[in-house]
C-alpha cells in the first residue's frame, strides 16, 4: 500500500513538472465550460480508474473504490474550480490510498484548464490531476 502511494505521488510530481512549462500560461485564463461533462483519470492506477462527472453544479464519480459526490463552483472567465462538501460511500478496498489521494487533490484544486479532450486540475500553478474526456 505504501509503495502504491509513493508511486502515485512520484508520478503526479513528474507529470506536473513536465507539463507546467507548457500549460502554465493557460492557468487562470478563460476556459471552456465543463458543465455536463464526464472525465476519466489519465494516470494508470492499480484497480478501478477514478472518474469525474460534472453536472448542474455537482461533481460525482468513482474515486477508485467508492462513489463520491460534492458541489462544484466553477467560473469560465477565470478557470476557477472549487469542489466542496465532498462525501463518499465507505466500502473498504485494496487501493484505499489511491482513493484518499484522489479525493484530497480534488478538494485542493482551485483552477482548471481544458485542452482538447483533456482536463487538468491545478492548485494555483501546480498540476494535481489530469483527466481524459469520457465517451
Amino acid at each position: 500500500m505504501k509503495n502504491i502511494f509513493l508511486g502515485l505521488f512520484a508520478a503526479a510530481i513528474l507529470v506536473s513538472c513536465g507539463t507546467i512549462s507548457t500549460t502554465t500560461s493557460k492557468v487562470g485564463k478563460s476556459q471552456p465550460s465543463i458543465s455536463n461533462s464526464k472525465w476519466t483519470l489519465a494516470d494508470n492506477v492499480k484497480g478501478k480508474t477514478p472518474t469525474l462527472n460534472i453536472e448542474a453544479g455537482k461533481v460525482t464519480g468513482n474515486a477508485g473504490c467508492n462513489n463520491y459526490f460534492g458541489t462544484l463552483s466553477s467560473e469560465t472567465t477565470s478557470g476557477s474550480f472549487v469542489a466542496s462538501q465532498m462525501g463518499s460511500t465507505r466500502m473498504a478496498c485494496d487501493n484505499m490510498s489511491v482513493e484518499k489521494n484522489f479525493l484530497e487533490m480534488m478538494q485542493k484544486a482551485n483552477k482548471y484548464v481544458v485542452s482538447g479532450n483533456t482536463l487538468e486540475l491545478y492548485k494555483d500553478e501546480l498540476l494535481l490531476l489530469k483527466f481524459n474526456k469520457a465517451e
